[in-house]
């Protein structure tokens, strides 16, 4: 599977850019193809990935925030399936696997998060994050109710919708590009780093 709109060269990029992507690659081991599909654009990948950053990282602006890196995860999974996002789901699910530990849970929010194996909790914040997603002019007060008898607060709110919002459009420039995903993802999470499937 070939994106439609062909990965820039990192050797090409503007200084900031490789920069913070070779960073990417230290860590994860690989560059994950959003970096480099993006990248034909600099400033709109420095745009992207600093809401990205400030969403999913909030200690990186100094922002505190009742939501794990798991519950983030999960949202972005959650409703990347919904939105039939290929890239989202696999890219995410394999943080999502290994932030939670759980091996099976990406494919369970992914199919029916209904039925996954979370915490009542996770269930709620699933289910605004999904209204929002689908139905985001039907929120009204009482759809706060469940989130605080949860413990998440109002800007824990705004974050659960910030993400969603934020990955809908992730999820259709993904989608509309037929950017794939890296194969390392799709066993991240599911069997040992030592161990080849």
């Amino acid at each position: 599977m070939a994106a439609r709109y062909p990965l820039a060269d990192l050797n090409t990029l503007p200084d900031d850019l490789k920069s913070k992507i070779l960073a990417v690659q230290e860590k994860a081991g690989f560059v994950p193809n959003v970096f480099l599909a993006l990248a034909r654009r600099p400033a709109e990948w420095r745009a992207f990935f600093a809401y990205h950053d400030a969403l999913m990282d909030p200690e990186s602006v100094g922002r505190t925030s009742h939501l794990t890196k798991g519950d983030r995860e999960m949202i972005v999974t959650t409703t990347s399936a919904a939105n039939q996002c290929l890239y989202c789901v696999v890219a995410h699910g394999a943080l999502l696997r290994i932030y939670e530990k759980k091996p099976l849970v990406a494919d369970q929010v992914a199919v029916n998060y209904l039925k996954a194996d979370i915490t009542e909790r996770q269930r709620a914040m699933l289910d605004f994050a999904m209204k929002v997603c689908n139905r985001a002019h039907e929120i009204n007060d009482a759809d706060f109710a469940p989130l605080h008898a949860h413990g998440f607060d109002d800007e824990d709110i705004w974050d659960i919708a910030a993400i969603t919002a934020f990955f809908g459009l992730s999820n259709r420039l993904a989608s509309f590009s037929d950017m794939p995903p890296n194969p390392e993802f799709f066993t991240m999470g599911r069997v040992p780093r030592d161990k080849k499937v």
